[in-house]
């Protein structure tokens, strides 16, 4: 009996309305043009009935001279709107990283208080804890502002010379450590010494691995930076050909043609593009050798290659100038750092610069040689800073009794003491659950800096003020604002991010 072949089953294509993947194209062009659209027309009308409300929404006062003064910053008397608001941003920045840092160190020392077997320590950590975090912010600004204005002038005649230290109800000013002719020859053999110190890092790990001794890696490599750091401050000057490495970098990249660049910045975006397009395929691909793609995976990369084809149009049509700007610039940055490494900049690599006193208790805007704090910067700094210190305080706290018991009793087990089985086995394990809430505490001290308008300090929010007071141009003001902060917030969120991935524990 002769075998039959089985009956070919004939799919026939549904029409193109139900076919799923055409539909659900469609539907993704059509909602992203929608988006567009309405993005477009709400831009447009907001624009047309500000523009018959006579509310100004250009920027040019950035360009013109507010006439404005600013009780403290990098400039003053500031001849420009621009000028202005920069300071601004300036005096923000300085308060928001050193804050960071400045609360970190305290609310992980006060945290580490509150798990003390110390009873004093214990009690006086949560007396911190429960004080600041329960007081708003404000009310704490304002209470360092009112102890600062009530303070007479304080003088510490120490050091070889008198007046080294100035408090009073204007400021506190101290002498200022700053960058002298041979830093940053300094700071290469500073660079060679890290590179070296983390190289007795890692050898110090392996043998403490292989003897189950302590080999102290981490105050080895501090101490090796110590040793390259004390003989760079003798040896610096011999690193003053760096200078001119600069200098010839600075000259031939003003030699380079304009189509040049643009050429290849675009050509760069479109290798971009197809890199990531490539890297994306091969993530998709079977133990076969067959991408497994979805619709979605089409469309991603689509727009992969569509970005990538816009930024070279925006480079070589929309954009030319930016080559020549670019260029510029770093004729400009080379030039710049063959003066900082010269050979003629041996001297010393830090410098001490006391107070430029006047007469007895006053000195010139608190100096322009010393390092001098204004009561508002003060005020807003301690306020941010002990606030949210008690705040990281309990997420180091929490982080740690997060961690299992277990991992304590093994630790004791293995003979390690408490100090030593904190510092290798609790808190690596903690830190991954602190970094999170962390990051979110980095986040609120930098956008609670914007209170220091209460005490009149010279921030990016009360130059603001200042300067759409003068102009009238509120809502550009405000634009900037809000741009600022979302760049500070999402560069520190990246920053965050960036750790928290490379701490995650990957599931094998």
């Amino acid at each position: 009996m002769a075998s039959t072949a089985p009956p070919s089953i004939h799919h026939e294509r549904p029409p193109l309305y139900r076919d799923v993947t055409v539909v659900k194209w469609v539907v993704q062009i059509v909602a992203l043009l929608l988006t567009l659209g309405a993005l477009w027309f709400l831009a447009n009308q907001a624009g047309d009935n500000l523009k018959a409300s006579n509310v100004p929404t250009d920027y040019d006062f950035l360009s013109v001279n507010p006439g404005i003064d600013l009780s403290s910053g990098i400039d003053t008397d500031p001849d420009t709107g621009g000028r202005a608001l920069w300071v601004g941003m300036v005096n923000t920045l300085r308060m928001a990283i050193a804050g960071i840092f400045v609360a970190t160190a305290i609310g992980v020392l006060v945290g580490l208080s509150r798990l003390s077997n110390n009873w004093l320590l214990r009690k006086l950590g949560t007396v911190f804890v429960e004080t600041l975090r329960n007081v708003p912010l404000l009310v704490q600004i304002l209470f360092y502002g009112a102890v600062f204005a009530s303070l007479d002038r304080v003088s510490l005649d120490v050091g070889p010379v008198n007046g080294w230290f100035h408090l009073s109800n204007k400021g506190l000013s101290m002498p200022r450590v700053h960058i002298a002719d041979g830093f940053y020859q300094w700071m290469i053999v500073i660079i060679i010494g890290l590179f070296a110190a983390n190289f007795l890092r890692k050898r110090r790990i392996a043998e403490q691995d292989l003897s189950g001794e302590e080999t102290y890696p981490i105050l080895s490599a501090f101490g090796l930076v110590v040793v390259f750091g004390t003989l760079g401050w003798f040896i610096h000057p011999i690193f003053g050909f760096v200078g001119n490495i600069f200098d010839a970098l600075s000259s031939a990249v003003s030699t380079v043609p304009e189509g040049v660049l643009q050429l290849l910045i675009a050509v760069l975006s479109i290798g971009l593009s197809a890199y990531w397009i490539r890297g994306f395929l091969n993530s998709r691909r079977t133990p076969a050798g067959l991408a497994k793609l979805t619709d979605d995976d089409y469309f991603r990369m689509i727009f992969a290659g569509i970005g990538g084809v816009l930024g070279a149009v925006f480079f070589l049509v929309l954009w030319p100038g930016l080559a020549s700007w670019m260029i510029n610039s770093a004729s400009d940055l080379f030039e710049v750092l063959g003066n900082k490494f010269g050979d003629g900049r041996s001297g010393r690599p830090v410098d001490v610069a006391l107070p430029d006193i006047v007469q007895v208790g006053k000195f010139p805007n608190y100096g322009p040689s010393g390092l001098n704090f204004s009561i508002g910067f003060a005020a807003v700094f301690f306020g941010v800073v002990f606030y949210t210190s008690a705040f990281i305080a309990e997420i180091v706290r929490g982080g740690i009794l997060a961690v299992p018991k277990g991992q304590t009793e093994a630790a004791g087990a293995l003979g390690l003491r408490r100090a030593t089985a904190l510092r290798r086995v609790i808190i690596p394990q903690a830190a991954r659950i602190m970094l999170p809430p962390l990051g979110n505490q980095y986040l609120n001290l930098t956008k609670n800096t914007s209170l220091a308008i209460a005490v009149g300090y010279s921030d990016i929010v009360q130059v603001g003020q200042t300067v759409y007071n003068q102009t009238g141009k509120t809502l550009p003001v405000v634009s900037i604002w809000m741009f600022f902060y979302l760049s500070c917030s999402l560069s520190i969120s990246v920053i965050v991010n960036f750790f928290n991935v490379r701490m995650r524990i990957v599931e094998r």
